[in-house]
């Protein structure tokens, strides 16, 4: 004898994908799986960018007593590299492949390249930090090549695996996939971060290899993973006789498409403003507010928190047809309310002030990266893609770059003046050199809301080879875009 039950509309048996993150980004071109599979050369990309600017950073001055002045140099040599993202971009669109593909060769040289730099890491630092018995010089060639061939790894991978993505992704739905990309980003470096701190958990040299060389494998399995059965073989691409373009062609294509200047000119400044604070708002913390070093550490996981939601935002405004240079000027208006609650969070004392400005800092670079990256991607079809993303990709990883360096010098300088009393009494405190550098911030931050005036007035530009009349992504519904 059965016995009717009712449906209870609120079983775990009843949730669907439906239910799942970015499953509303899934279409039949590109299904949900096959969206995070190919998501997974970003968690990559965060595990590097840990490894060498942090994880190695500190382990370098301060377990293998290396000079700051030659780690800085050595951390610095990846930026020698992201220029060269626009040609990567560029040749990625017009690669002729004899197996017909032209996106996946240079992720594949380009995971080949992260994969090498990592592997021969941790010897060449051994090497450098004279606990063997070969000559110094062997150590400073074999690192200086280790962070330049990791360094150039993530560029390559990146701009090619972004470009597949824009491929990939109908346009309706990039904005979703550029919400996914950029969070798998926050999580790879999320994770990097605590693993390699648990790992490395006491430090020893041969524990340094072997999390270095593992970091290594996993990059390799992962960014297979995520190629696997992602771009179309054609055989035609290979087999055709059209000429291609010189870059010096495209790139003055490039420049020809409206207010390119302007746009490339916010993209830094927004990068800057936005990049100057991230050495600087731990010790802000720690010297200012006198908080532990435990709760110094939770701000890297609130940083994400803030930019998960702000990218989780960012998505929902322009799937809703909202302009993505608006987006990115909204971010940056959030960056000011940020950068204020940190200034004001040292008179006041008040480390819940400090919390809410590094959330809103998060909050603010997500929006504020989502909108670039998906004006971006909205700014080429396949014969372009590539160049206007590596053109994205260069000038955000050179000015996060210089803005890091300057950042330190910045706060250091004026913190020199300020203890030697040189700025009067009333400024020898330890929190005026990070308030210099946050001040320059907030005037950085109005000087790209000025630079995006003008783009979110009169809208994205037609994409390159698109025909004028064709509404972009954001600008509204879209309905059978073709080039």
């Amino acid at each position: 004898m059965s016995v009717n039950r009712p449906v209870n509309p609120w079983s775990w048996r009843n949730v669907g994908l439906g239910m799942l993150p970015f499953a509303d980004a899934a279409t039949a071109e590109l299904p949900l799986g096959r969206m995070f599979r190919l998501a997974l050369f970003q968690l990559t990309v965060g595990m590097a960018a840990v490894l060498l600017i942090g994880t190695l950073n500190r382990v370098m001055i301060v377990e293998l007593n290396l000079p700051a002045w030659l780690v800085a140099l050595m951390i610095s040599l990846p930026l020698l590299f992201a220029p060269f993202r626009m040609l990567i971009g560029h040749r990625s669109d017009h690669h002729r492949s004899v197996l017909g593909w032209k996106r996946v060769p240079y992720i594949w040289f380009g995971t080949l390249l992260q994969f090498g730099g990592l592997a021969i890491m941790p010897f060449a630092l051994i090497l450098l930090s004279g606990d063997s018995h070969g000559p110094p010089i062997v150590g400073q060639a074999g690192a200086a090549l280790a962070f330049l061939m990791a360094g150039a790894g993530v560029h390559m991978t990146q701009t090619a695996g972004l470009a597949l993505a824009t491929d990939l992704a109908p346009a309706s739905v990039r904005p979703k996939v550029v919400a996914l990309l950029c969070l798998m980003l926050l999580v790879g470096t999320v994770i990097a971060a605590v693993g390699f701190g648990f790992l490395l958990s006491p430090f020893s040299e041969v524990r340094l290899v072997q999390v270095t060389q593992g970091a290594a494998a996993l990059t390799l399995v992962l960014n297979s993973v995520a190629l696997w059965k992602q771009e179309a073989r054609d055989p035609n691409r290979g087999a055709t006789a059209t000429p291609q373009p010189r870059f010096s062609e495209a790139w003055t294509a490039y420049l020809r498409t409206g207010r390119a200047v302007r746009r490339l000119l916010a993209i830094g400044l927004g990068t800057v403003a936005f990049s100057m604070q991230d050495v600087l708002l731990e010790p802000y913390g720690g010297r200012v507010l006198h908080l532990p070093v435990g709760v110094t550490t939770l701000l890297t996981a609130l940083l994400a928190v803030g930019g998960a939601a702000g990218l989780a935002l960012a998505a929902r405004q322009l799937n809703r047809g909202a302009d993505p240079y608006r987006v990115a000027g909204f971010g940056a208006t959030a960056g000011i309310a940020a950068f204020l609650s940190v200034i004001f969070a040292a008179p006041t004392g008040s480390p819940a002030l400090f919390a809410l400005g590094v959330a809103l800092v998060g909050f603010g670079a997500g929006l504020f990266a989502h909108g670039t990256l998906t004006a971006s991607m909205n700014m080429a079809e396949s014969d372009a893609t590539g160049l206007a993303l590596g053109v994205w990709g260069a000038v955000q990883a050179l000015a996060a770059g210089l803005a890091i360096a300057a950042g330190g010098l910045i706060g250091d300088g004026v913190a020199f003046l300020a203890s030697s009393g040189r700025l009067g009494s009333v400024l020898a405190t330890p929190a005026t050199g990070f308030t210099a550098v946050y001040l320059f911030e907030l005037v950085l931050l109005f000087a790209t809301l000025v630079a995006l005036g003008p783009l979110a007035r009169f809208g994205a530009p037609a994409p390159l080879g698109v025909a004028v009349g064709v509404r972009p992504v954001g600008a509204g519904p879209i309905n059978n875009v073709s080039a």
